[in-house]
């Protein structure tokens, strides 16, 4: 059995997000209905591969020819050297326009093997099936694709809708406690954004990682249903898919610096949502990160010290993609559950809120 949330991105495009257990039987009646089942190539994650292999092969036994491309793990993979070298291998075995790429892995595999869907003969049938609680709740729901760049992360890319994605909770069985810890820091913005009860939830759940699995098809159910509901409001980011960025301008500034890999993109989200708050309570909002203090010390034990200073922060925060005439936007908070956009002109206090954030994390 599985949950299913529909996302309509236009009038005539539409997918769905499977979330349950044991999903291979579903999985293949849904290739059955949708694929002539020639061919599929499976763009794997190399660590997933060798933990749930067998598991993979129940999925795809259906297809006559399954082509099975190993991605390194980790950030380095973002990158235009892999996505050509990929590209590359599918060209030479020969692919075509109706043939599905199935991505099976984190955020990583998810991202890169969009990028390849959406530029190989411009564009092929592309499957998700997230691996890690970060992919099922974030990056595999959008339809946001691409590679890194030495100027910047995910510099490159497009907008590339899937087919479906299929979010099999049993892969989380052999999830290391450092990727549960990255994923939470997702659903902790959905909870800052639109449903604050789950702070409580998640603080509850956290010690008890896939204990019971209902509870986390819920979560992960919840998590995938609040993206979906604000990416079908904006399909293209121009206004409120932007709230889904809440935490990321400062984030993205800690990924930078540290060096992509050093910090998890859920460890430096989770830094940039304490600096968000700092900085919305600033302006007079009432919103504080004692909502954050639960979850403070997991993050501490991963990160601390910091390493980084606020000059090299800010000069980071000021190259991000989204900076316009040399205004900082970002996502704050009026309250709990109702993030806003803010231009900022006044890197002064931006300084603070960096300050002040550090200092958690380094004393």
């Amino acid at each position: 059995m599985s949950n299913i949330i529909d996302v309509g991105i236009s009038l005539d495009q539409e997918y769905q997000i499977n979330i349950g257990q044991q999903l291979a039987h579903s999985f293949r009646i849904y290739c059955e209905t949708h694929y002539n089942r020639n061919s599929i190539f499976v763009l794997i994650d190399e660590n997933v591969n060798r933990l749930h292999g067998e598991r993979v092969e129940k999925f795809v036994s259906d297809f006559e020819h399954v082509h099975l491309i190993e991605i390194p793990e980790g950030e380095s993979s973002k990158s235009v050297r892999e996505w050509n070298n990929i590209t590359n291998k599918i060209l030479e075995i020969g692919i075509e326009r109706s043939t599905p790429i199935l991505a099976i892995g984190g955020g990583v595999t998810g991202d890169l093997a969009g990028f390849v869907a959406a530029t190989v003969l411009r564009g092929v049938p592309l499957i998700h099936m997230p691996t890690t609680l970060l992919a099922m709740v974030d990056s595999s729901i959008g339809g946001k694709t691409g590679v890194n760049h030495t100027t910047g992360k995910n510099l490159i890319g497009s907008f590339y809708q899937p087919d479906a994605v299929f979010s099999d909770i049993a892969f989380l069985d052999t999830l290391e406690q450092k990727e549960w810890i990255t994923g939470m820091a997702e659903i902790l913005k959905y909870a800052a954004i639109r449903n604050p009860q789950l702070f409580e939830v998640i603080e509850e759940l956290i010690h008890q990682p896939l204990t019971p699995k209902e509870r986390w098809v819920d979560v992960v159910e919840e998590s995938a249903r609040i993206k979906a509901d604000i990416v079908q409001e904006d399909t293209l980011e121009a206004g409120k898919r932007a709230y889904l960025n809440f935490g990321h301008t400062f984030g993205h500034a800690l990924e930078k610096v540290s060096g992509y890999g050093a910090v998890t993109h859920g460890e430096a989200v989770f830094v940039g949502m304490i600096a968000a708050c700092h900085f919305s309570r600033q302006l007079g909002h009432p919103v504080s990160d004692v909502r954050f203090s639960p979850f403070l010390s997991l993050y501490k034990k991963q990160m601390s010290p910091l390493s980084v200073n606020t000059e090299e922060l800010l000069d980071a925060m000021k190259s991000d993609k989204k900076v316009k005439d040399n205004t900082i936007r970002l996502v704050l908070l009026n309250d709990w559950g109702s993030p806003y956009l803010y231009s900022c002109e006044d890197h002064s206090l931006l300084q603070k809120s960096w300050s002040y954030t550090l200092d958690k994390f380094n004393t």
